[in-house]
């Protein structure tokens, strides 16, 4: 008699559970969550304004740079041993020379495999404002002594 209360008791349960969670609403009027929008590259201007360097830059380019980019820029940072491409050396301007400002915008906000560069680059697009991404892209001519094209 006891199991078969306790049986009639965990059916009831499970079936008000079940009811509990359906929903009379229809599909179009439950809240749906909105997507990521990819980023738009076919918008982009060239910079004609350069951004200044200042010391929120250089926080910035230490705090998420560095970290493959090394310190003082040179490609020598604690992950990149573990990368399959090394990362580019800030500091010679040899190749960054032959690159212009948007370029290195571009490889900034959209990331390496976008613009069919190192795959293990990433997007800082959604991390960074456009303006921080420019003041990088000065800081970067800062350290390599460099001009764009």
């Amino acid at each position: 008699m006891k199991s078969l209360r306790k049986t009639m008791q965990v059916t009831l349960l499970v079936v008000f559970v079940f009811f509990l969670g359906c929903d009379s609403k229809s599909t179009d009027q439950q809240v749906k969550v909105p997507k990521k929008e990819a980023i738009d590259i076919s918008g982009f201007q060239s910079i004609e304004n350069v951004s200044s360097v200042t010391e929120e830059t250089r926080q910035v380019y230490q705090r998420y740079c560095a970290q493959c980019h090394g310190e003082k820029g040179h490609g020598d940072g604690i992950n990149a041993p573990y990368l399959v491409v090394p990362p580019r050396d800030h500091t010679k301007g040899d190749y960054l020379e032959t690159r212009s400002d948007q370029q290195l915008f571009d490889v900034i906000k959209l990331g390496g495999l976008a613009v069919g560069r190192a795959p293990c680059m990433p997007a800082w697009g959604y991390t960074f404002e456009d303006k921080t991404i420019h003041s990088l892209v000065s800081y970067i001519r800062e350290l390599c002594d460099c001009k764009s094209l």
